[in-house]
């Protein structure tokens, strides 16, 4: 009883502090490599603009991807309907398969397969959103102990860098050629390569850039592939989601022969990017995927699978949404960008590149003719202090004195932001 009591006063007094050692040094656990190695580069640039608006104007953001800001773009009756369905039959509250539900796989495989291409379930792995499909995809293919590599777009989004930097994997940007449709540099990409590069990140549809490849520059990309024996990973999350006058290709389409992850989702073309529900597709011609496809699976392990729910509404959503909804979504972002593009003409010193597809437009700043500004930072930065108008720099996409603007607010905005763009450049042009 005694011996207890005297424990009892040591714990008490280690407690208290008083008895402890060392105390002169203070507890601090250091987080691992890989927390401090994840970078959010978006976060990083526009945290450090001092973003004040005019009190004046009420603000208009054309910076944030996410097309249910303003709810201008409600989602389809069909995809609200399956959600409701599954969530009251109460079918879908467990656990999963880690790469999901065969219906649900079976279901995207259907959704793809066209234009020659014919997906199976057994290639299909469902993620918690199109980031997640890259983040396995990126973290299958690329080890940081073999200090390899992966090739992404300039400009391009970059979650690849995030992704890739957060476990030891360095990136190497090729160039996209503004003056010919942001088409991919190919001596500029085949130059990139080394003996460590184990992926070429490809973006088509394009974010920021709006553009749409064709199918002949497709093919173009995948013999220099194949020819260098380096898989692709083709981020195809605007698929579909082109304007009148173009037609969207996927790898898989061009039988090139290279081994693609292709990652896709629901977030962009119908609307919902809070569901996370993102998919990976294995498109391997030539078997050279065998022990990718087992570290996928084991990958998608630690996750224990996507989200339920949505998983069990899929099938439903994508085959019940009618074709009348994408074509309504793509004609009103086909009639904001030509808003858009004309508004901005008018403003000095601006020169907008019309997109083909997705929900970005990018345009260009001739800086020196605004010497008052130092960088483009600082001429997002005094943009929003004199109209209350945000863009997001081109800084964000490794394309300095560009700017992305969103083509999803509501029609009405979009005019005003382009006025008050306007307005801002025709004052500040020199």
């Amino acid at each position: 009883m005694l011996e207890h009591q005297i424990k009892n006063i040591e714990l008490s007094l280690f407690a208290n502090g008083t008895e402890r050692k060392g105390e002169e040094e203070a507890w601090k656990v250091q987080p691992s490599d890989s927390a401090k190695n994840c970078r959010n580069f978006i976060r990083e640039i526009v945290d450090n603009l001092d973003l004040e608006p005019n009190p004046e104007k009420p603000v208009i953001a054309l910076s944030i991807g996410d097309p249910t800001v303003y709810g201008n773009l409600p989602q389809a009756d069909e995809t609200i309907k399956a959600v409701v369905k599954i969530l009251e039959e109460g079918s879908c509250n467990g656990y999963a398969p880690s790469v999901g539900y065969e219906d649900s796989r079976r279901a995207v495989a259907e959704y793809l397969s066209h234009d020659g291409v014919e997906v199976d379930k057994k290639d299909v792995v469902l993620c918690s959103g199109c980031s997640s499909s890259l983040e396995l995809c990126i973290t299958a293919l690329a080890c940081a102990n073999k200090k390899q590599n992966i090739l992404i777009p300039r400009p391009g989004f970059p979650i690849y860098r995030t992704l890739a930097e957060s476990i030891g994997v360095a990136v190497k940007y090729y160039n996209l050629l503004p003056e010919k449709d942001w088409e991919v540099d190919l001596y500029h990409l085949e130059s990139q390569i080394d003996q460590y590069t184990a992926a070429i990140v490809l973006n088509n549809p394009s974010n920021p850039c709006g553009s749409v490849f064709s199918r002949k520059h497709l093919s173009d990309i995948l013999e220099l592939a194949y020819r260098r024996r380096i898989p692709v990973i083709a981020d195809e999350i605007y698929e579909q989601l082109v304007f009148p006058g173009k037609k969207f290709a996927s790898t898989a389409s061009l039988h090139s022969q290279v081994p693609i992850l292709i990652c896709g989702g629901l977030a962009k073309r119908f609307l919902v990017p809070g569901w996370r529900l993102g998919w990976i597709v294995v498109h391997d011609e030539i078997n050279a995927f065998q022990n990718i496809r087992k570290a996928l699976v084991s990958l998608s392990q630690r996750t224990i699978g996507s989200n339920t729910l949505i998983q069990g509404a899929l099938p439903a959503i994508l085959r019940n949404t009618p074709q009348s909804f994408h074509d309504d979504l793509i004609n009103t972002l086909r009639k904001h960008a030509e808003i858009a593009f004309e508004g901005l003409k008018q403003a000095k010193g601006m020169s907008p590149y019309m997109p083909e597809g997705t929900m970005y437009m990018v345009v260009e700043v001739q800086m020196n003719r605004f010497p008052k500004f130092t960088n483009g930072l600082d001429f997002v930065q005094k943009l929003m202090e004199e109209e209350s108008v945000f863009l997001l720099p081109g800084d964000c996409f490794q394309i300095p004195g560009f700017m992305r603007i969103v083509l999803t607010v509501p029609e009405n905005l979009l005019k005003e932001a382009c006025s008050r763009i306007c307005e801002f450049c025709n004052r500040n042009y020199v």
